[in-house]
């Protein structure tokens, strides 16, 4: 599929190698104990904050251009499509799936890996996950490390009322204890998985094993290298969470989880209890900010960021080292192009920089182009799911509510080309 291929890598004129940590699976220092390969190092086995801040400093979070200008995991929003889309014409800094069930992918409830798919234009990307059993993100790590991502962050801000009271997402606010042993398997099954443990041995089923080389043939239109495959690398562990699941507790939460030292803590500048209700608390982000910095570790803000102007001020405002863009980017990937000049306006306290002008012709082209994109990677999905992407696109231009009440109304991609070809090629 010519979407998935090239585009979008590092750009960090540092070569490879100085990424991250590369190991060689060559069997070295490995014994069988049962079913499950375990490995005797010392360092691979030692989940201190210093070994932490050891992966940390390999990681490619630490080659990013800062302030960091990326795009939010939102949930029913960024699939595959639209962040290969926002990378295309955008080029956020960083990008993460939608939020995915580490029960539902070590259990076999996806066979496909539909959720966890990627393209390399995206890179670096990053897989979110949630859930409560800190054994199923064991073993969700070395699956999301099979499929070649960037690195994992582990979802402690949800605030559904399923997942959260559960346990898992915004609910691990509770539980500090299992939030931070969560971090501690997840890092030791990327270790695991970096010193050559076999993903059949693990407890995977055999669909989910039997589908990984199939689905990367698929995503990347290309046979994996054997060499490639001998060559293991560790990847930095993150967390996206909340001021607090009642109220505000960064100064127990924060200080909490950066004992297991993650490579970036993004914070959404609102409690669960708050939802999406009424503006985020960057004042708390500040707050936060001020704990997190010596650590080794990066915090990021988000919450109400709807222009690359308020970026630069909140960055400004609290220290952060970058933010996260979520409902600005709907219809609008262009936003992205502004990461230089905010970093250079945070840098010299210029004038923060206006966002983009694009023109009506260029915003229906490339909703057309989304839609096109959708149509032949949709699966089973009814096309009309494209429609909350072609609303967000009709903004901002002359009878723009007009065409978006016709857009919303589109059962197939003839009928959008009916509607949107004449003004695009016009």
């Amino acid at each position: 599929m010519d979407w998935i291929n090239g585009g979008k890598f590092y750009q960090t004129g540092q070569p490879e190698s100085n990424w991250d940590l590369w190991v060689k699976a060559d069997g070295a220092g490995i014994f069988d104990s049962g079913s499950i390969r375990w490995y005797d190092d010392p360092l691979k086995r030692d989940l201190s904050r210093g070994n932490g801040r050891f992966m940390n400093e390999n990681s490619f979070w630490n080659h990013l251009p800062q302030p960091i200008v990326g795009l939010a995991p939102m949930d029913g929003v960024t699939d595959a499509v639209f962040r290969a889309i926002t990378a295309r014409h955008g080029g956020p800094d960083i990008s993460f799936t939608e939020f995915t069930s580490v029960d539902r992918i070590v259990l076999g409830h996806d066979p496909d890996l539909s959720d966890l798919r990627y393209s390399e234009i995206e890179r670096p990307v990053i897989a979110q996950v949630f859930g409560t059993e800190p054994e199923a993100f064991y073993r969700a790590a070395h699956l999301i490390c099979e499929l070649g991502f960037d690195g994992i962050d582990i979802n402690m801000g949800c605030p559904s009322k399923t997942i959260a009271g559960a346990g898992a997402g915004a609910g691990l606010i509770r539980t500090p204890e299992r939030a931070r042993e969560i971090l501690q398997r997840t890092r030791q099954g990327i270790w695991d998985w970096a010193a050559g443990q076999e993903i059949g041995r693990i407890g995977l089923p055999a669909v989910v094993v039997e589908s990984i080389p199939r689905v990367k043939a698929c995503w990347f239109s290309q046979t994996p290298d054997p060499a490639e495959a001998a060559l293991r690398r560790t990847i930095p562990v993150s967390v996206k969470t909340r001021l607090g699941y009642n109220q505000v507790v960064i100064e127990d939460w924060i200080p909490s989880l950066l004992s297991e030292s993650p490579a970036a803590i993004t914070l959404h500048g609102r409690t669960l209890a708050q939802r999406y209700r009424g503006e985020a608390d960057w004042e708390a982000i500040a707050r936060a900010a001020e704990i997190v910095r010596g650590s080794g570790t990066l915090i990021l803000g988000n919450g109400d960021i709807r222009s690359a102007a308020t970026a630069v001020r909140r960055i400004r405002e609290t220290g952060v080292h970058g933010v996260l863009l979520g409902r600005a980017a709907m219809g609008n990937p262009w936003i992205f192009r502004t990461g230089d000049s905010i970093r250079t306006a945070v840098r010299t306290g210029e004038t923060p920089p206006a966002d983009p002008c694009i023109s009506p012709v260029e915003k229906l082209a490339v909703a057309l182009e989304h839609a096109e994109l959708f149509d032949r990677n949709r699966g089973t999905l009814s096309f009309r799911v494209v429609r909350k992407y072609l609303s967000a696109y009709c903004r901002g231009f002359k009878n723009a509510s007009e065409l978006r009440q016709r857009l919303v109304r589109v059962d197939t991609l003839r009928e959008l080309e009916a509607i949107l070809q004449p003004v695009v090629c016009g």
